[in-house]
Parts: C-alpha cells; sequence; structure tokens
C-alpha cells in the first residue's frame, strides 16, 4: 500500500525500511510534524502513519477522510492524540502497537530512578570539573523501599519485575490489578494508600479522562515527604505545575520525567541554538533533582525493530482482510 510515514527522523526510515524489505508497500517520508497546518501533505494516500507528537483531531480527520485516507497507522501505543470517535464517525481506521518492547521503557523507568536517587548527572559534571567532593551526592538504597506502580499493563509489570529483583516492596494501584503481579506478590491498594506509602511512585498509565492530570496537587498532598516520582507513560498524566509546587515544598524530593504535558512543540527536535519559550519547562530545568529525558524510553534498537514490523503487519492485515486485532476501538475510551 501507498503509506504517508509523517514526523519522520533518519531512525524511522532505517528500521521501516529494513522491515519492508520485500517491498511490499510504498513508503513515503514526511519529517513534518502532522496537524491542521500541514494535513494537506498527505492526500492521496489510503494510509498515513503517525507518532506521538502528530495531532489527528476532528477537523484533521475530517481533511484525511475527504483526501482519501481510510487507515490512521500508529506506530505507538497510546493514542491520545487522536479523535477516536471523529474517527469512527468517519469511517477512518485506527491501529496502534500495543506492546512494542516494554521492557526498553521499565528499563529507561529504572535508569532515571537510579540517576536520580545517586545523582549520576550531577556528579558526571562534577568529575568533568575535577571535583572529586561527595557533599550532596548522598543516596539510599532500593533495597526495602516501598515503590508505588500506577498502571499494571505490560509496562508497569516489566518494572515490578525489574524491582522484585532489587528487593522492593512493591504496591499497585489499578482498576483491573493483574494476576501476575500479584503472583509476584504485588499488593494492590488504593490511590491514597499507594501516595501515603510510596517511598518512589512510577506511572504506567495511559492517557485519558480517567488518569489526565492524576498526579495534582491533592494527590500530591498525600504523598510521603521527600517522594520521588518518575513518570515514563504520558506527559498528561502530572499537573505539571502542582509537581513544581511540590519540588520547592520538599514534598516531592526528585522528579523523572520522559514525557511532558507540552512536549510536542520541543521534543524529537534540536532547539539547542533557540530560546526555549515553555516557561514551565524551563522552570522545571532549574531543579537539581529532575532529570529529563527527551521521550526516550522506547529507544532501543529492539523496541524499534518492533514498532516497525508491527506496524507494517497491521496495515497488512488491515489491507487483505479489513480486520486488525490491534484496532484501536471505542471500547478502549472505556
Amino acid at each position: 500500500m501507498k503509506i504517508a510515514v509523517c514526523s519522520t527522523q533518519a531512525y524511522d526510515r532505517q528500521f521501516f525500511d529494513a522491515a519492508n524489505q520485500d517491498g511490499q508497500h510504498q513508503l513515503d517520508y514526511f519529517e513534518v510534524t502532522l496537524n491542521e497546518e500541514t494535513r494537506n501533505i498527505v492526500t492521496g494516500y489510503p494510509v498515513v502513519c503517525v507518532f506521538v507528537q502528530d495531532t489527528l483531531n476532528a477537523a484533521v480527520l475530517q481533511a484525511l477522510a475527504e483526501q482519501g485516507t481510510k487507515l490512521i497507522a500508529l506506530r505507538c501505543a497510546g493514542f491520545n492524540n487522536v479523535d477516536i470517535q471523529a474517527a469512527a464517525h468517519l469511517g477512518l481506521h485506527v491501529v496502534r502497537v500495543p506492546a512494542y518492547s516494554p521492557h526498553s521503557v521499565a528499563e529507561h523507568s529504572i535508569a532515571l530512578m537510579m540517576g536520580l536517587n545517586r545523582r549520576i548527572p550531577r556528579a558526571y559534571n562534577r568529575v568533568r570539573d575535577g571535583n572529586f567532593s561527595l557533599d550532596g551526592l548522598l543516596g539510599f538504597e532500593l533495597r526495602g523501599k516501598t515503590v508505588g506502580i500506577i498502571g499494571t499493563g505490560r509496562i508497569g509489570l516489566a518494572v515490578a519485575e525489574i524491582l522484585k529483583g532489587f528487593g522492593c516492596k512493591l504496591i499497585a494501584y489499578d482498576p483491573q490489578p493483574d494476576p501476575t503481579c500479584i503472583a509476584l506478590g504485588v499488593e494492590f491498594v488504593s490511590l491514597p494508600q499507594l501516595y501515603a506509602a510510596s517511598d518512589i511512585i512510577s506511572l504506567h498509565a495511559p492517557l485519558n479522562k480517567h488518569t489526565f492530570h492524576l498526579i495534582n496537587s491533592a494527590a500530591v498532598g498525600q504523598m510521603k515527604r521527600g517522594v520521588m516520582i518518575i513518570n515514563t507513560s504520558r506527559g498528561g498524566v502530572i499537573d505539571t505545575a502542582a509537581v513544581i509546587a511540590g519540588l520547592k515544598s520538599g514534598r516531592v524530593g526528585a522528579l523523572g520525567l520522559d514525557v511532558y504535558e507540552q512536549e510536542g512543540d520541543l521534543f524529537f527536535q534540536d532547539l539547542s541554538n533557540r530560546v526555549i519559550q515553555d516557561d514551565i519547562f524551563e522552570r522545571l530545568l532549574t531543579f537539581h533533582n529532575v532529570l529529563i529525558t527527551g521521550h526516550q524510553g522506547f529507544f532501543t534498537r529492539e523496541a524499534l525493530t518492533s514498532i516497525a514490523q508491527t506496524t507494517l503487519e497491521n496495515i497488512s492485515l488491515f489491507e487483505s482482510s479489513g480486520v486488525c486485532q490491534n484496532e484501536v476501538t471505542m471500547e478502549l475510551l472505556r
């Protein structure tokens, strides 16, 4: 099929070309982000492949439907950037990659925990400057600490498995407790219980109407003083202003982010020669106990291989049968 691949980087081309080495599909790559201003670039493409920073609201979807698009292929697990209800109304099908490599994101979550706890970025910069003082680098052992995992899908489960090896006490919250997590020794509790008991909180929930700003002022107020918060899920799960207030008061002792609520204006591009206009993001960068990466959790060879292969498999299945097990339906919004 003829596919428009939007928001592409060099690594997207590398892995998609490898997955398409039989030449079954025609892949046309566009570096620009798909949104209301750029929607006409994909005119005539029956399939449009998009990523997390593309915006497919009702207006964009209407234009795509009128331009001949039949299928939206997400090369990611989340679908909060697509108006699924509008897509269904327009007869557009949406497919995704629900589990490209949960271990990639899980391991990055642990890396953020360890980097913050043992002050790795700060220590690295000191040594580069010839400063070998240990003052301000004091950490703690993960063993015996209580880690609260919010969202126990594949990534949350992988995080639990890793932390089990560290000897952590694991508690979790999920509307549908996972039997595998329970067998691992994870105790499912209410959100207030998780907030109050956790030394570290790791977020692995999808972004929807139930999880938008789940971590807000009220939630921060219930947390143990000095709590570490890790978010590798979606930026909108955290009310950034509320967490900044928590950092200033000391209620939040450390914050590790691989996602950010307004990341669409920042991530996946080089802004090193520009003045960043996002004052909230810039405020985050002033804290010594905040560690931010630019949506890097998925970025492994294994994950990129799986993403490309599954995306093209989804498209091939839709082309041959009109049905795909990875289709995003209205039921997933509930």
